[in-house]
């Protein structure tokens, strides 16, 4: 049972128990959000006398302000205040201007009822109060946004209804899930909060969030967001202050007084370079650079062990929020924690890669976002398939059923266990797709015989994109090559000629410019597309092979659309495979799900067995400098990174973590030598 679909936030008594209760049981079996709260979330400000009152919120429903007390007076107060404040609420976000006054939408969006607490009947309730037409359901929803503190950008979304598919879910509005609202708003007095999610779940943006409802809660908080990388966090706090200024926050950011948003490690010439580097300038500890320590994790126990066992009291921040936590190990958590009056959250991915080992920590998360809403469900099922060799003999991966429903799965077991059907729940944002009997995922073939290659399919997939979709721009649509082989980088050349003689578009090959440029197709191998969706993503690979990084890419890769991802192929290199994976495509297409054969207990044996053997033929020392060569590390620094490599994660052949390590450690020796 999901606790993503309902959330509340008014006292549960005597009075309500029952229609409480009632109300969330529906909203679980039929898969419908509802919020129940008693006053807008995220606007401090408001409260009000009457406390026997109610609001349901309920996408497609008209807003039901409940009576539970036979208030009379009272409740009529009640109901033309709470109205008010979300008239204001509406003017602050600029909503006003495209959805009216209170008196435009509140005779039709708002309705107060008294509740029979003797004779409750949820389904007639919200069947009565059903809204009828597409438009005022959007306009509804729109206010919703506005109570549960899920606001949209209204220039974006607008009022009125989009009239074709692309631009019905671009400018879909997007709402908090039960567990993502519980995460924004809920107090605690935990000293560590745990949030783990697939990627794609959210997780930044709610970051965002907990740090402004930490910073606007009191004058005196001081607050450090943190993670691994510089560039990140240099991203992060670009994004702040632009996330600020869209949330209406009033109050300015004192920067390195009471918020920091830097990377983990720090330099030795600026106290507010780091967390650790800060941490150390306010208790006096020793700073250790990379030169005088093994790794990160060893400079972090050395803290810990200078602060000693007993309990700081001068603490140096309120609280810390702490970004792709993956990336740290439980040394910099502590640290984190020791010098915390309050609570760190830590949020990361639940695995790095599809072939991680341990999907699930010993550690049970707090909040556990199972919801991928960057990707439709059937692409999510689809790329997880094609990563893990679901639909091919023998499999590359495989979980326990509790590592399903981590990663969002519903798990239904037939014939003795063998039979796994796989499922995933609906999300609000591709309801469009389906309803208009869209594909999320198409499978292209290039024909030797028929003198096709890459390049006349893409253009073909672009010319087809266009004609589906007559208001597609450049920016919706992302062409990644998995392959990292010659013949891809001359295929991207022939389209940076291509494509504009044909469609008037600039391409930007981003493998080059590291950047994602407006007004152009976006163009590129693997990397460089972190954090990156788009409408429309064509995938192109000659040869699908057994690598598991190869298998992870791509599963990274075609989940990166939110409207439709085509794998493009040789028809001639993968005939045996594509009749497999064409059939299982079919059947999540049909039915919404998947059905698999689990492997025997002999065979999970030798999938495990895979990842304890190094899966290139090449070294590592191979391996290693290639990664370098793609990262443009200087030769001079190679010898000394791949010790810090070596001591910090071993002989990993983990592309994207020994790039993290790499990375971080080549910042911090770049630091030390300027």
């Amino acid at each position: 049972m999901s606790e993503s679909y309902f959330f509340l936030q008014a006292e549960q008594n005597e009075n309500n128990a029952t229609f409480l209760e009632s109300l969330k049981q529906y909203s679980f079996k039929q898969k419908k959000q509802i919020y129940v709260i008693d006053k807008p979330l995220g606007d401090n400000p408001y409260s009000y006398e009457y406390q026997n009152a109610l609001v349901i919120l309920a996408p497609k429903h008209r807003i039901l302000i409940c009576d539970f007390g036979n208030g009379g007076d009272q409740f009529e107060s009640y109901t033309e205040d709470f109205i008010e404040d979300l008239g204001s609420i509406s003017d602050k976000y600029r909503y006003k201007e495209f959805i009216g006054r209170p008196r435009h939408w509140k005779p039709d969006l708002i309705s107060p009822c008294e509740i029979d607490i003797g004779n409750i009947d949820v389904v007639a309730l919200l069947a009565e109060h059903e809204l009828p037409d597409a438009e005022s359901q959007r306009k509804c929803e729109l206010l919703i946004s506005l109570l549960t503190g899920s606001i949209n950008d209204i220039e974006k979304v607008k009022a009125t209804l989009p009239d074709n598919l692309l631009d019905k879910v671009k400018r879909k509005i997007l709402l908090f899930d039960g567990d993502q609202t519980r995460f924004v708003y809920q107090k605690t007095e935990k000293p560590r909060i745990l949030v783990q999610g697939l990627s794609g779940t959210g997780k930044t943006e709610l970051l965002l969030h907990k740090l402004k409802e930490i910073y606007v809660g009191s004058d005196s908080n001081r607050v450090l967001f943190t993670c691994h990388n510089r560039v990140l966090a240099d991203n992060l706090r670009k994004r702040i202050p632009e996330f600020f200024n869209f949330m209406k926050v009033e109050r300015q950011i004192e920067w390195n007084t009471r918020l920091w948003c830097v990377h983990a490690w720090g330099s030795g010439y600026d106290k507010n370079s780091g967390a650790y580097r800060y941490i150390c300038d306010y208790y006096s500890l020793p700073f250790y650079r990379l030169s005088q320590v093994h790794n990160f994790d060893h400079a972090c126990q050395l803290a810990l062990q200078d602060l000693g066992a007993s309990d700081v009291t001068d603490h140096a921040f309120d609280y810390i929020l702490i970004d792709e936590s993956q990336d740290f190990s439980e040394p910099f958590f502590e640290l984190c924690e020791k010098v915390t009056k309050n609570t760190i959250y830590v949020a990361g991915d639940i695995f790095q890669t599809i072939f991680d080992q341990n999907i699930i920590s010993n550690i049970e998360p707090d909040f556990l976002l199972s919801k991928c809403y960057r990707t439709d469900p059937r692409t999510l099922m689809f790329a997880h398939a094609l990563g893990m060799g679901l639909f091919e003999t023998p499999k590359l991966r495989w979980l326990e059923d509790k590592e399903w429903k981590a990663c969002g799965y519903i798990v239904e077991k037939r014939n003795n266990n063998r039979q796994y059907r796989l499922k995933r729940e609906p999300l609000r944002r591709f309801e469009d797709l389906q309803s208009e009997d869209v594909t999320s995922v198409e499978i292209v073939k290039t024909q030797a015989s028929q003198k096709e290659d890459a390049e006349t399919k893409v253009l073909e997939i672009i010319g087809q994109i266009r004609t589906e979709n007559p208001t597609v721009t450049a920016d919706d649509i992302g062409i990644i090559f998995i392959d990292n082989k010659k013949h891809t980088y001359d295929t991207a050349d022939r389209l940076e000629q291509s494509i504009p003689r044909e469609f008037g578009w600039v391409v930007n090959k981003a493998y080059e410019s590291k950047e994602k440029l407006p007004d152009t197709i976006f163009v590129t191998n693997i990397n460089n597309v972190k954090g990156l969706e788009f409408p429309f993503v064509i995938c192109v690979s000659k040869k699908i092979n057994n690598r598991l990084t190869y298998r992870n890419a791509l599963y990274m890769m075609l989940s990166r659309s939110f409207i439709k991802s085509y794998l493009l192929l040789s028809a001639d290199l993968n005939q045996e495979l594509c009749l497999k994976i064409e059939d299982g495509l079919r059947g999540i297409n049909a039915n919404g799900y998947m059905d698999v054969v689990a492997p025997s207990d002999k065979e999970k044996q030798a999938i495990q067995t895979t990842f304890t053997i190094k899966e290139e033929s090449i070294s590592f020392y191979d391996f290693f400098q290639s990664v370098c060569d793609e990262l443009d590390i200087p030769r001079d620094y190679r010898q000394r990174l791949m010790g810090v490599v070596k001591q910090t994660i071993g002989e990993s052949f983990e592309k994207e973590r020994l790039e993290k390590v790499i990375e971080f450690n080549y910042e911090n020796m770049i630091e030390v030598s300027e």
